[in-house]
């Protein structure tokens, strides 16, 4: 499914294992991101306010903070090892979300997902490093990203389908079946002789000045995506009278237009440039910021702009994966991690000032907030990219 739409010339390894990685990471994006649409749903159903659902959402963020050191470690160790460790803590973790019956269990399971999420994607990343070269890499990591689209249009859609039917718990209880067969498969066909770390990996190595700008490019990026990833879902409930059947309907929405997001970045992002392609997603978040703030009462303006946002989120976080793993040449798991971790990051500080923005002032604050963290964004690749340009130059 994967594979056709990468080049036939790559590594033999690269292309027999491709599909079972994207599922992988399909599944695992949908387990991460199927809480923030369903947030008034889950805060119902664990009796606390969307504010405190939202606070702990953020806790659970901060397992990024352990990026770094999970990146490092990923650099000396074998990819295979790493990935199924951050399977298996999925796995585990969104069980616990099924069951929690409080929202301390439900903290601690987010916090768990969250952490374990970062081992497998690191792990993952860092393998395709191994095997693809950097100016190629951008199509083979664009084809892996639309799994971060397919994990809303199939994965979160399903969940929320069977939300919808039944409750919540039975939704995270569908994630961790799919997690679970996924996984092993990925264990059953990905070689092991494939997966070490290279002899040249230099897991000391320390993250240039410039590259810190690319670091606070994550964290805006996905801080901006969180300040309306994780209020919509109560907004068109509360000014539009959505329920969980219709809310499914957006996600589907979102999906689709992720989807193209990450097929149209994996086809231009090497010829463009990724910096450039950055800016070009973070530009259209900006654009539907304004809009969907202006319009934030009306449906027909609201929901499009929504879901477009999301389409300039995918293009520009696909684009800016291969930059971030290649701030560090050597090592990619140190510059990816603490990337990553800087986006989780992001996204645990914006699940509580969002939800909280929005319970004080409504959607607009949300809406205002990612606009302007998206320009930051785009401001801080167009740094970076001119700092490159001058050392080369």
């Amino acid at each position: 499914m994967f594979s056709r739409f990468i080049d036939n010339d790559n590594s033999p390894v690269v292309l027999r294992n491709v599909d079972r990685l994207a599922w992988g990471r399909l599944v695992s994006n949908a387990c991460y991101r199927f809480a923030p649409p369903f947030v008034a749903v889950i805060a119902r159903g664990l009796h606390v306010t969307v504010g405190q659902l939202g606070i702990a959402l953020m806790i659970g963020e901060f397992a990024g903070l352990l990026s770094p050191v999970i990146g490092r470690r990923i650099d000396r160790s074998n990819r295979l090892a790493g990935m199924t460790f951050g399977m298996s803590g999925l796995f585990v973790s969104v069980i616990g979300a099924a069951v929690s019956p409080n929202i301390v269990v439900f903290t601690v399971s987010m916090f768990v997902l969250s952490a374990s999420k970062v081992v497998f994607d690191t792990a993952l990343i860092v393998w395709v490093n191994d095997h693809v070269p950097y100016e190629r890499r951008g199509q083979v990591v664009g084809v892996i990203e639309t799994s971060w689209a397919l994990g809303l249009f199939i994965g979160v859609s399903a969940m929320g389908l069977v939300t919808a039917l039944t409750n919540w718990r039975a939704g995270f209880g569908l994630g961790a079946l799919m997690m679970l067969l996924t996984g092993a498969l990925i264990l059953q066909r990905l070689p092991h002789h494939e997966a070490h770390a290279p002899a040249t990996e230099h897991a000391s190595a320390r993250i240039p000045r410039n590259g810190w700008l690319v670091v606070a490019a994550f964290f805006m990026l996905l801080g901006a995506a969180q300040t309306v990833g994780i209020v919509f879902g109560p907004w068109f409930e509360d000014n539009f009278g959505f329920s969980s059947g219709a809310l499914v309907g957006v996600v589907v929405s979102m999906g689709f237009v992720e989807l193209v997001g990450s097929i149209g970045s994996s086809r231009v992002v090497d010829r463009w440039g990724k910096e450039n392609a950055v800016r070009r997603g973070t530009v259209l978040m900006f654009v539907t910021c304004v809009v969907m703030a202006l319009g934030q009462n009306v449906t027909f303006v609201a929901v499009p702009m929504v879901v477009l946002f999301f389409l300039g989120f995918e293009f520009g976080i696909v684009c800016l994966l291969p930059v971030a793993a290649n701030i560090v040449p050597g090592a990619s798991g140190v510059g990816l991690g603490t990337a990553v971790g800087a986006g989780t990051f992001g996204r645990a500080v914006m699940s509580s000032i969002a939800t909280n923005l929005y319970d004080a002032v409504g959607p607009v604050g949300p809406a205002v907030l990612g606009a302007g963290m998206a320009i930051a964004a785009g401001v801080l690749v167009t740094a970076y990219r001119n700092s490159v340009s001058g050392t080369r130059s």
